[in-house]
């Protein structure tokens, strides 16, 4: 409890160097899908590694990654691995010198995070430069600022702070992995994981890479939807034809596309992949009684987060329940033939769709990706070729509440905060953690500090600068409970 509360002070009297140096790393525009910024994705990795040795943590290495790219051809049965890229190194150090407590060796936690970034685009939209960051309102704008440097930073202040109050020792053993790719699909710390279990040998993972609920609510996130990220290409003719000369006999890639895409889903939003709802766990009767006590405006949501004119998805299911606990599919992009200004009248001879699924508990990727592309392939028109890729998956996730560690977290945030914590899923994945529940064998506590309107992956990227201090305290009082405990 003295080292505890020791590390609190320190944290506190130090909250202003350790903004300026969480400005320093979001200076680093660590792109991790822009090839052209590979060597500042590398540059905030060597950043996030010497604060980890600087304040007293040890074998801190980078980890050199590659990342397979992986292929299901449209009549080929199980997932190929056609080509591997070269990928963006993992930060790994650790803290193994905790004592045992009453006879028990002492408890390892494992530390998560990432140091990439979403691209800024589009710039216009910004107020401020995304990687000149910026104290508005409380709040610390650029991108990666609560996704995920700023959380991720609050880790490394907590260790800090506690190497500082213990005199060089920590009450609880340490690992951490940071990873430069999770925006990008997170290939390549997943097969390090499988690869080297040891080196990442725990009792429990904390993860801030999630939200708050509302404003001033300590959350913890106990499930998360997984998901799988496809290509569909289509390809009609040999080359490009002229519109004229070809309209009404030769295929089209993009109506091929079009009519794909709007066979797989009905007008209710339901999913029309054959057997795709088969293995769906639905929410117990008591998480679905706490998500209607939760403090949620479906106007406020429609208007203030969402910006549309009305809100759509499966009848008979509440907003919480569509984003949490159904599965979703989504087109992010369809790509091909002549979009530049002016008239080109041309049937182009391929075309591109990317497409997605949000899955949830019981639903399995590869499965689920089984059903897809055969569907997809069923429901093709005829003279178009298809090719169906699977770009990266994740599992979903349901963490159970009945366990030390939870508890754990729920008082720390419950002493900083003064309130009761609530448990909420969440509509987003991170495939690490169910890395760390299959090849780890290790429950994952999901503690974040952002909020609903900080703008993940948009324009005007926040983190409320309180939450980040008192993200700090969370941790410095998880990690010292844990030891003790």
């Amino acid at each position: 409890m003295k080292t505890m509360n020791a590390a609190v002070t320190y944290a506190k009297e130090n909250g202003e160097r350790f903004v300026d140096e969480l400005k320093a790393l979001l200076r680093i525009p660590s792109i991790s899908t822009d090839p052209e910024r590979t060597a500042d994705v590398r540059r905030a990795a060597e950043f996030v590694a010497a604060e980890l040795r600087r304040i007293g943590m040890e074998n801190v290495r980078l980890i050199e990654t590659s990342t397979p790219e992986t292929v299901l051809a449209p009549s080929s049965g199980p997932a190929q691995v056609v080509a591997a890229r070269e990928g963006h190194p993992l930060v790994y150090a650790d803290y193994l010198h905790a004592a045992d407590v009453d006879g028990k060796a002492a408890t390892t936690v494992l530390l998560y995070g990432h140091y990439d970034v979403q691209p800024p685009e589009p710039l216009d939209k910004w107020k401020t430069p995304p990687f000149e960051p910026t104290e508005r309102d409380g709040n610390i704008y650029a991108r990666g600022a609560v996704d995920d440097k700023g959380q991720m930073w609050m880790h490394v202040k907590a260790l800090e702070s506690l190497f500082a109050a213990g005199g060089g020792r920590l009450p609880v053993n340490v690992r951490v992995i940071v990873e430069g790719e999770e925006e990008v699909g997170g290939e390549g710390i997943a097969e390090f994981v499988r690869e080297h279990p040891d080196e990442l040998a725990a009792d429990v993972a904390l993860v801030s890479d999630s939200e708050m609920f509302a404003p001033d609510l300590p959350t913890l996130c106990v499930g998360l939807r997984g998901m799988i990220y496809t290509e569909i290409e289509a390809r009609g003719a040999r080359t490009d034809l002229h519109s004229g000369m070809y309209g009404g006999a030769a295929p089209n890639p993009f109506v091929a596309l079009a009519q794909i895409i709007a066979g797989l889903k009905d007008d209710s939003g339901h999913i029309t992949i054959p057997g795709f709802y088969d293995k769906v766990s639905p929410p117990s009767a008591a998480e679905l009684k706490a998500w209607r006590e939760l403090p949620f405006d479906e106007e406020h949501y429609r208007e203030t987060e969402v910006g549309s004119t009305v809100l759509t998805g499966e009848a008979g299911f509440s907003v919480l329940e569509r984003t949490w606990a159904r599965p979703a599919l989504d087109v992010h992009g369809i790509a091909g033939g002549f979009t530049g200004a002016g008239a080109k009248t041309v049937i182009p001879s391929r075309a591109l769709a990317k497409v997605s699924m949000r899955l949830v508990p019981d639903q399995k990727p590869m499965e689920a990706f089984a059903q897809y592309k055969a569907y997809v392939e069923k429901i093709c028109p005829k003279g178009i070729a298809l090719e169906v890729r699977l770009i990266h998956s994740g599992d979903p996730i349901a963490v159970s509440t009945d366990n030390p560690y939870v508890r754990a977290a729920t008082s720390a945030m419950h002493t900083v905060f003064a309130k009761e914590t609530v448990f909420i899923r969440s509509g987003g994945s991170i495939p690490i953690v169910g890395d760390f529940i299959r090849e780890l064998g290790i429950p994952s506590i999901l503690m974040g500090f952002g909020l609903p309107d900080d703008n993940l992956h948009a324009p005007n990227e926040k983190f409320h600068l309180a939450n980040f201090h008192r993200g700090i305290e969370s941790i410095v009082r998880f990690l010292a409970s844990v030891g003790e405990a």
